[in-house]
């Protein structure tokens, strides 16, 4: 580290110190460094600053200015992403089921170049037999149903009718209705089972379940979309699977990313879900066109990450874990929680702003942060 810089270790955080030894000339460190410092000092929050409260209000008031919207990616009638005011209540009440799931998978080169870009989307998205079916064709007489291959599509996900066959006759909810084969055409034929007597109408519900099973692809991802963005391709998706998504080798594990906070735990960790939630609220809020301050967000992401678990903004949530029987009553259901406080014998020590204001007395920050103490001498007075 530069000589200039030696007294300002501890007073100024190291990346501001690396930054400044980074961009400036030798001769102007020290001065750069003064007006840092001065800048820092300034920026930090005084005591007693009610920084809940402040936050609060910066959230929330360009959040009633939010318009009640749904984003549509043009082309793609099935994606559509939570937008404004209903995904800042998703994301802040720490909701577990998501209105739209989505993931932004970023490819290793040369696959983010536009290389097998169709491919790559297509070995993602989850595929049924129905849609690499060009027709069922059903004999009555038989009791079969002989499902017709799209030979382009099989070869695009490398599936050959053996391999399909295989893949079909797995799944639980065909297993025990019929028998699946290949024919001399390539074609796949599915029969019912059964000593018992099968009529037409459950050869049709066969056709209606074999539709809709799985054959390949991550499960859960029902819509996928490549786009361009600046100088690489990336694959957006309706649906979202982190785990499975990250095992493929095209894929860069390293930037790709789920809107639900949840998997992002899962997967990486509470830090990782600290900075989304940080991330995806932001996003949000500059998609509006508003401006909030990242360090308000920055402190709603620590509260619902403090515990090593997401808690949402809630009863349930973040307000359960309140010390104070008053602060708990003020937010939702409060002849539950002063009945259950006095049944306990809990005691409210009154040491934050909403059970004071309740009682219409000082608040303790700011100017009402600090008591005076006074010495009394004992003796006589003359």
């Amino acid at each position: 580290m530069h000589e200039a810089l030696k007294p300002y270790v501890g007073k100024l955080p190291r990346s501001i110190l690396e930054e400044i030894e980074e961009k400036c000339p030798a001769s102007k460190i020290k001065k750069v460094a003064e007006k840092a410092l001065e800048e820092y000092n300034t920026a930090m929050i005084a005591p007693g600053e009610a920084v809940g409260l402040i936050s609060a209000e910066s959230i929330g008031e360009p959040g009633t200015q939010m318009t009640l919207d749904t984003f549509h990616f043009a082309g793609v009638a099935e994606m559509n992403v939570t937008m404004g005011l209903p995904r800042i209540i998703e994301i802040l009440d720490g909701r577990k089921t998501l209105a739209t799931p989505m993931m932004e998978i970023f490819l290793k080169s040369p696959y983010n170049k536009g290389k097998d870009i169709r491919k790559c989307a297509l070995l993602v998205k989850e595929t049924t037999l129905g849609e690499i079916v060009t027709e069922f064709v059903i004999d009555i007489v038989d009791l079969k149903i002989e499902a017709k291959l799209d030979a382009e599509k099989m070869a695009l996900l490398g599936l050959t009718p053996a391999r399909l066959a295989k893949a079909v006759s797995k799944a639980k909810t065909l297993s025990k209705e019929a028998s699946v084969k290949e024919n001399k055409e390539g074609n796949l034929v599915l029969k019912l089972k059964g000593k018992e007597e099968k009529g037409l109408n459950d050869l049709y519900k066969l056709k209606e379940t074999a539709r809709d099973v799985y054959v390949c692809g991550i499960k859960g991802v029902t819509q996928v979309l490549p786009v361009k963005r600046k100088d690489e391709f990336i694959i957006i998706t309706a649906g979202s699977n982190l785990k499975k998504v990250l095992d493929l080798d095209f894929v860069d594990p390293n930037r790709t990313m789920s809107n639900d906070i949840y998997e992002i735990t899962e997967n990486f960790g509470i830090e990782a879900a600290r900075q989304a939630i940080i991330e995806e609220v932001f996003k949000v809020i500059e998609a509006q066109g508003l401006n909030v301050d990242i360090r308000h967000i920055m402190l709603v992401a620590d509260t619902m990450c403090v515990s090593g678990a997401i808690k949402g903004i809630t009863r349930y949530g973040v307000v359960s874990e309140k010390a104070s029987v008053l602060a708990r009553a003020s937010f939702e259901t409060p002849i539950k929680h002063v009945i259950n406080a006095a049944l306990a014998g809990e005691v409210d020590k009154l040491n934050s702003v909403v059970e004071n204001v309740m009682l219409n007395q000082a608040v303790p920050v700011g100017t009402g942060l600090p008591g005076l103490v006074t010495k009394v001498k004992k003796g006589k007075l003359k």
